[in-house]
């Protein structure tokens, strides 16, 4: 894990911004970031924005989510040239599976097919 301890140390609060300027920039929003984050991670709004606030690390972000979504599972793919359901480490994967929510986004991939609802 030692590897790894930069990233999970990391503010989201920090890295929350440049998630919302790749969705921007391909013509997608704010708000379905944020909706991408509360349906993986099970926060409510209020939630959300009291860890931004809080600037938790990406440990205590994931550790601290209400509820992961079971359906994550299905979140499949290559994000920074590594297989998402072939990575390990379970706090990795769930970094993993938020970037290649975002990825999928900023594709122009449905918002229906991103949240796994068909």
């Amino acid at each position: 894990m030692k590897n790894n301890d930069k990233i999970y140390k990391m503010s989201f609060a920090k890295v929350y911004p440049m998630y919302i300027a790749k969705a921007e920039k391909k013509g997608r929003t704010k708000e379905e970031v944020d909706l991408i984050i509360l349906w993986l991670t099970g926060y409510s709004k209020e939630e959300f924005e009291r860890q931004l606030e809080r600037q938790s690390d990406f440990e205590t972000f994931f550790r601290e989510a209400p509820a992961m979504n079971p359906l994550r599972s299905q979140i499949k793919g290559v994000i920074c040239g590594v297989r998402v359901e072939e990575i390990d480490e379970p706090l990795m994967k769930e970094i993993r599976y938020l970037d290649k929510l975002v990825d999928e986004l900023a594709k122009g991939k449905p918002m229906d097919k991103i949240l796994r609802i068909n």
